[in-house]
Order: C-alpha cells, then structure tokens, then sequence
C-alpha cells in the first residue's frame, strides 16, 4: 500500500497533509473522482475552476479531476 493525497485548487492549493493509503493507483483515482462528486453536490455553484488533484507518495499528480466540469456533453 501506498499513501496517496488529494489537494484540491483553484488558483491557491490546498494542501492535503494527512493522506488515504490504497493498493493500486486505480483505487486512489476513483476516490479522488468520487470526493470531486461529492464537493460539486455540497457545494454547487463554488469556485468554477475548482479540481481535486490525486498524487501518489512520491508527490507525482496522477489524476486530475474537475469538481464543476464545464463541458457536459450533448444529450441525443
């Protein structure tokens, strides 16, 4: 397992200091998705340009993930 951080930005970083450990990078981007999901429902409307960041031990971003995404694709 490794420790994996999830900063969130919108211009200034917040840090994540603290970590959630998982056993495969997958693990952490889905998390990091499913946080992103839940900001944008507890928060609507907030700080357009904010993401959560998912980096792995080493600091390395490995996902980057929209918590308002502006391009919502077309119904058919």
């Amino acid at each position: 397992m490794q420790t994996y951080y999830f900063d969130m930005k919108d211009g200034a970083a917040i840090r994540d200091r603290v970590g959630i450990a998982f056993d495969r990078d997958s693990q952490a981007i889905e998390h990091g998705k499913a946080l992103a999901r839940r900001l944008s429902l507890e928060h609507p409307d907030k700080h357009k340009d904010l993401c959560v960041i998912v980096l792995n031990q080493a600091g390395a971003e490995i996902h980057r993930e929209p918590v308002y995404p502006t391009s919502l694709e077309p119904a058919s």
